[in-house]
């Protein structure tokens, strides 16, 4: 099953896509807020219909001591919508901690900080991606 991940943010949205084996989450893009979220929506729409995802993940930005924020209480109401404009279910995955790593991966690649401006929404959504992944494996 194809799978499609999402970082949102509220100025850009990382995506990512899992293979058909659920083995590997991929960077994909980042989607650029529009100035209305609707139009969010249906360039989700779009990218999960080119990518035939069935189901699409979305990071949930729980604070660190596991209380749900605005932040995260923002993710949950407009998951309901993408669902609502994709046609998918959605789920909600913990994403602590997702673009702390992209970071640093991308440091580490030595990329300079306006280049890991262009990369961190999409690679933060590939290491949510592969956390959902990783922990769908270990629970059959």
């Amino acid at each position: 099953m194809r799978v499609l991940g999402l970082d949102l943010g509220s100025k850009r949205i990382g995506v990512a896509v899992c293979d058909r084996s659920e083995t590997i989450a991929s960077p994909l893009t980042v989607v650029h807020r529009a100035k209305r979220r609707a139009d969010d929506h249906s360039a989700i729409r779009r990218l999960a219909d080119e990518e035939e995802a069935e189901l699409i993940v979305i990071g949930l930005p729980i604070t660190m001591s596991g209380d749900i924020g605005p932040a995260a209480r923002a993710v949950t109401e407009e998951s309901a919508s993408i669902a609502a404009a994709t046609g998918r279910p959605v789920e909600l995955f913990d994403e602590r901690m997702t673009t702390v790593t992209a970071d640093r991966v991308l440091k580490e690649a030595d990329l300079s900080a306006s280049a890991r401006r262009q990369f961190v929404d999409k690679v933060a959504a590939a290491v949510m991606l592969q956390n959902w992944l990783d922990r769908r494996r270990s629970q059959r």
